[in-house]
Formats: structure tokens, C-alpha cells, sequence
């Protein structure tokens, strides 16, 4: 009896931490579902997938989305957050308002799981993939549910208004994005030239910075994806903000080194063997 309690205690505690992806399918893998899939099971979780709209596209453009009910979204995220322990949330392209409003009404309800949001609002070689309507109903209701949100500087300009070509003006986008959402913002800064790039960090009024020198070769796709995914997780194994944000830039610059050339457009980012994260 007690060698199997035993076995029973080190199986309970080798159980990865559980984290639930919702967002849209990507035929390629290179992004979106398939792309958090991918990074969370490597880096030491288990990912349960909530699908919000199918997307048809190949490495050089979308050509075509068909978003998801917001009820039907909503339903996928009850059926796992009521029977499985998850330990963390990322959140990808939501597509459009009604989406937008089911998931922060389903998130209001778990309060207590860190939530990880990547603003998806087009795709990286075209394509609108969250309307107007999303965008006004991220700012007003989601963003009071999440823990951290994760824009690129197309995606903050869009969502603040503000031209963000100053440092004044990305820190105070980082600013009112923060405010409204009351947690914290990492506004990543690969779209800006230079052979170094800075993501900044707005976390309860302080700003922090994470400078990287550039990987060349690209363009990459899924980079936003991938680095929402990899912090989701950072946060559910206890890390801290800024830890989980370190490991997971770094797991993402290993993913563009090991990325692969397999169509006509974008490279995709490739998971890298037997390395530890």
C-alpha cells in the first residue's frame, strides 16, 4: 500500500501545468493554435485548445476567415475551465466582438487564472483578423481580465490611436493600455529598424526594458503567438512577470534561428530538439 501511494503521489506531482489556448487555426502551424500547441508542450505544459475561427492561409497571405459563434467559443472555454485544472490562459485572434465579449464574460467567472493576450488584429502578410467592433470591445471589457498583454507597435498604434514612432509615445501607449487594464503590457519592438530591438515592459506604473540584438532572415510568422504562449506557461510553473517574459524571448529568438524556409512567403518558426527551456 504505501510503495503505490507513493507511485500515486510522484504521478500526481509530475502532472504539467495545464493551459488553455484560445484562438484561431492556422493551416501552415506556423501561428496561432497549432503554433501554442507546439511551444507550450515544449516547454513543459499541457495545452488544452479552444478554436475561435478557421483561417485559410499559406506562408504569403490569409486568404480567407470564418470566425466561430462567440456562444459556441464560449462553450469550448466553460467545458475545460469546469472540469480541468488550468493554471494558465493565452489568448490569440478573436476575430470579432461578439467573440471578444463570450470570452471576457467567460473569464469574469475565473478570475484567480493568469491570462496571457496576444491582440491579434491582422496577420503578418495581410489580412484583418479582429474588426472594429473586436477592437472597441477589447479595450472596454477584456482588458480588465488580463494579466498581460502583449502588442506589437502596428497593434498598440491601432489600439491607442497614438503614432508610435517616439519613445514618448510608445511609453505612453504602454501607459494607457496598462491603465485600462490595470496589470501589465509588454510592447515588443521588432517592427522598429535597427540592429537591436527593445520590448518594454509596463508593470504597475514602472517600466522596464529587454534589449535583444535583431535575428536576421526573416520575415518570421508567429513570433507574437509563440511569445504570448511561452510567458502563459512561464506563469503557470510560478514564475515571476519578468522571469516568464526572459525565458520566453529567449525560447522564441531559438525558435527564428530554427526556422524553416518551406513555402514561398514567411518563414515559420521551428521548435528546437533537445534543448532545455
Amino acid at each position: 500500500m504505501a510503495h503505490t501511494m507513493t507511485r500515486l503521489l510522484h504521478q500526481e506531482s509530475a502532472v504539467p501545468p495545464v493551459l488553455l489556448t484560445v484562438a484561431g487555426s492556422d493551416p501552415t502551424a506556423g501561428a496561432g493554435l497549432q503554433a501554442d500547441l507546439k511551444t507550450i508542450t515544449a516547454l513543459g505544459g499541457y495545452a488544452l485548445t479552444v478554436v475561435t475561427a478557421i483561417t485559410v492561409q499559406d506562408t504569403q497571405r490569409v486568404h480567407r476567415v470564418v470566425p466561430l459563434p462567440g456562444a459556441l467559443v464560449a462553450q469550448q472555454m466553460r467545458c475545460c475551465l469546469a472540469e480541468l485544472p488550468v493554471a494558465g490562459i493565452k489568448l490569440g485572434m478573436l476575430a470579432t466582438a461578439e467573440i471578444v465579449l463570450a470570452v471576457a464574460e467567460i473569464l469574469a467567472q475565473w478570475p484567480a487564472v493568469p491570462v496571457v493576450a496576444d491582440p491579434v488584429l491582422a496577420g503578418t502578410g495581410g489580412g484583418t483578423l479582429l474588426d472594429a467592433g473586436g477592437r472597441e470591445a477589447m479595450l472596454q471589457h477584456l482588458l480588465p481580465h488580463i494579466t498581460l498583454l502583449t502588442p506589437n507597435l502596428p497593434e498598440a498604434a491601432a489600439l491607442t490611436g497614438l503614432d508610435l514612432h517616439t519613445a514618448s509615445a510608445r511609453e505612453e501607449a504602454l501607459a494607457r493600455l496598462g491603465q485600462q487594464s490595470g496589470q501589465a503590457v509588454l510592447l515588443t519592438g521588432g517592427h522598429l529598424p535597427g540592429a537591436q530591438l527593445t520590448d518594454l515592459l509596463w508593470a504597475q506604473g514602472h517600466l522596464s526594458a529587454f534589449t535583444h540584438a535583431r535575428i536576421a532572415g526573416g520575415p518570421f510568422h508567429g513570433t507574437g503567438c509563440t511569445l504570448a504562449s511561452a510567458i502563459a506557461v512561464g506563469l503557470a510553473q510560478g514564475m515571476t512577470m519578468a522571469t516568464a517574459i526572459e525565458r520566453a524571448q529567449r525560447w522564441v529568438r531559438r525558435c527564428m534561428q530554427e526556422s524553416l524556409a518551406l513555402g514561398h512567403g514567411q518563414r515559420l518558426l521551428h521548435v528546437p530538439q533537445n534543448e532545455a527551456f
